[in-house]
């Protein structure tokens, strides 16, 4: 019987056979060290890819961060009137207030409201009142210039809203929502 000889397929460090193979052990740890280390960088940077990309694709798409904000050109609205905008798919009611109205609602009390709020703290620039234009019952629109306080108006339930937006009569719970919004200078909103 002749037993195969495997003495080329073996390192240099080991082909002594009367060497202890703890003597050359450093250098068979090493390769394996360096291999599996290698292994790991690799994997924990494939990993850290999937991660970045899992994440990343809960993140709004381009589309939807462009309608995140909207300007508004104030020289565009008329004092004493009302328009209307959408943004983030809602109606965004920008009222140009005359001094008649801020004078009107800065005069109620707060124990006349249901939702107690004064004026000032709903409007950065007491002329221009920024809010979003759905009912706080029921999400309907309310119609703007109307109702028994000249403010909104909503017809499906019979919310009556003042110049500043807030609720002075029938179901709604809470004043119409005030979004996050700046001046960015004397002819520009910007909403979002």
């Amino acid at each position: 019987m002749v037993v195969p000889d495997f003495s080329y397929h073996r390192r240099d460090s080991v082909q002594d056979c009367t060497k202890s193979s703890q003597d050359s052990s450093a250098e068979r740890k090493t390769f394996t060290y360096f291999f599996n280390g290698a292994i790991y960088l690799l994997s924990a940077y494939f990993a850290k890819n999937a991660v970045v990309m899992f994440i990343g694709s809960m993140n709004p798409a381009a589309d939807v961060l462009a309608l995140a904000k909207i300007e508004i050109k104030l020289t565009d609205i008329p004092e004493g009137r009302n328009m209307v905008f959408q943004w983030r798919g809602k109606p965004l009611f920008v009222r140009h207030r005359t001094q008649a109205e801020i004078d009107q609602v800065a005069k109620v009390p707060l124990s006349e409201l249901r939702d107690p709020q004064h004026d000032m703290d709903r409007v950065k620039k007491p002329e221009w009142l920024v809010v979003l234009g759905i009912c706080t019952h029921l999400g309907c629109v309310p119609i703007s210039d109307a109702g028994d306080y000249g403010g909104y108006y909503c017809p499906c339930h019979g919310s009556h809203y003042d110049a500043s937006g807030r609720i002075r009569k029938g179901p709604a719970p809470l004043n119409l929502e005030v979004p996050e919004h700046e001046f960015a200078s004397e002819d520009l909103l910007i909403v979002g």
